[in-house]
């Protein structure tokens, strides 16, 4: 199964968890995650995706892989969010986007209808 990584912003905590939670309510197994991490760091980030991984049968070697080749192949927009984030403060986190191509197609079709 191919998967999607990209970081999509900085969030304060509060926003973020009460968009998690309408997310959840609208679907127990969203097709795509939103991820927040304290720190723009590769660590912090996989750490960050674990938790979400038993809503859904996503390989976990293949998820990692996704992102370790994301962080690789992106340094400078990997600088720009880690930037961000500093400026951002304390109670941000650095909001990530991590699913199949299917969902994610799915999510867009749902934005625009």
């Amino acid at each position: 199964m191919d998967y999607t990584f990209e970081i999509v912003g900085v969030s304060p905590v509060l926003h973020f968890f009460h968009e998690q939670q309408q997310l959840i309510e609208r679907s127990p197994a969203p097709p795509v995650e939103y991820i927040g991490s304290f720190q723009c760091t590769l660590d912090a980030t996989l750490e960050s995706i674990e938790p979400v991984l038993w809503r859904h049968d996503w390989s976990w070697n293949d998820i990692s892989a996704t992102v370790v080749d994301f962080w690789m192949q992106n340094a400078e927009a990997i600088a720009f969010w880690k930037h961000r984030l500093a400026d951002a403060g304390q109670g941000s986190l650095m909001v990530s986007r991590l699913g199949n191509a299917d969902g994610l197609r799915q999510e867009f079709e749902a934005l625009l209808s």
